[in-house]
């Protein structure tokens, strides 16, 4: 998700907090932004339909599920996360190996494959007398794609608010971009197949991909490289990126008033689905931390990188995710509303699991004893 960070130090202690850290007003009252767009989108559905339906049928060429509105504001959220991140970091991979293993492992190995399993048992036979095995076929999709993308910049928030080490972070953060350009599509066609009995075009799939990682990303780093050069690295996290913010955050509000428009059908007549999706995504999230969080400790991974690890096993890129929900389904598509309810949880869940870790720091190995 994407959020300014640059109040994040360029160190952060380990073992005690010196002062409250608070995310801004925007962050720590996402959920009730979320919540006011979803009721804003909603009335404009009901009550201007047609120009909705205009504006749902700008794509990117006939049938490509692109649509154009929800293309630009998405890039302009992701373009600026992307400025964030420093691909140069990865070279202090082998200092401390451990914590990165154990997040790639539950982030590519595990999540993903647990997403689908939960997905598929409460769509499938739990929530049955509820829901139609054509709207659980579109639900198992969007968890799917909500859980295969990992998440990138709020992670730099979750990891200030534990004293995660801000600079290990940087690199979990920047291997999980790269990996996301060669796993993300392959992951999600064979689960969502697998899963459901939804037919996934690899091609748009992997339109996706190039539409809304490789773009943004390319965009990010030669943006990233050409400000630092002219301007200097201290005018560019200081002054640029904070500039940046309520841009993104502008964008993101926007694109989901934009989708809760177009679903407002949906939305409205399926009211208990929103509440019953909610179920197998928090029962993901609070997994995938554990078990992050547990390996962490059993591997002896000093707290300062075990924290920012289980936070990112927690979390999810949501911009991707609905993007390529859009791009494959359609903005109207249960998918796409599946990938919008990770949205409307993440900020409350994600703080509770920084409240377990800034209460459990104790259980890890002082730095100097964490290898």
């Amino acid at each position: 998700m994407n959020h300014a960070v640059t109040s994040i130090p360029s160190s952060a202690p380990t073992t005690r907090v010196s002062s409250p850290k608070r995310l801004n007003v925007f962050e720590r009252y996402l959920s009730l932004w979320v919540g006011l767009c979803m009721a804003v989108g909603v009335g404009l559905g009901l009550t201007v339909p047609a120009m909705m339906q205009g504006l749902r049928g700008l794509e990117f060429g006939a049938g490509s599920q692109i649509n154009v509105p929800i293309a630009i504001l998405i890039w302009l959220m992701i373009t600026p996360m992307m400025m964030k991140v420093d691909f140069g970091s990865i070279r202090n991979v082998g200092r401390r190996p451990r914590g990165l293993f154990v997040t790639l492992f539950v982030n590519w190995l595990v999540k993903p494959f647990s997403m689908a399993a939960i997905a598929w048992l409460f769509f499938r036979y739990v929530f049955s007398p509820w829901i139609l095995p054509a709207d659980a076929d579109q639900y198992i999709a969007g968890s799917i794609i909500l859980a295969a993308a990992p998440c990138t910049a709020m992670v730099f928030v979750w990891s200030y608010l534990t004293d995660g080490d801000p600079a290990y972070t940087l690199v979990q953060v920047s291997v999980n971009d790269l990996l996301m350009l060669v796993l993300f599509a392959p992951i999600v066609t064979f689960l969502v197949s697998g899963a459901s009995s939804l037919h996934v075009p690899f091609q748009v799939l992997l339109y996706s991909v190039l539409v809304f990682i490789v773009v943004p990303l390319t965009a990010g780093m030669l943006l990233r490289r050409w400000f630092i050069r002219t301007k200097g690295r201290a005018w560019f996290e200081n002054v640029l990126l904070p500039r940046f913010a309520p841009v993104s955050m502008a964008a993101l509000l926007a694109t989901l008033v934009l989708i809760f428009a177009f679903q407002a059908e949906n939305i409205t007549t399926k009211t208990l689905h929103v509440a019953l999706i909610a179920v197998p995504i928090l029962i993901q999230v609070y997994f995938n931390s554990s078990l992050t969080y547990g390996l962490m400790r059993l591997f002896k991974v000093e707290y300062a990188v075990a924290a920012p690890g289980a936070l990112i096993g927690a979390s999810n890129f949501f911009e991707l995710a609905v993007a390529t929900a859009i791009a494959l389904f359609g903005p109207e598509s249960g998918a796409a509303l599946a990938t919008v309810v990770g949205v409307l949880i993440e900020v409350p869940v994600m703080l509770s699991v920084c409240s377990v870790c800034n209460r459990t720091r104790h259980w890890f190995p002082a730095p100097a004893a964490a290898h």
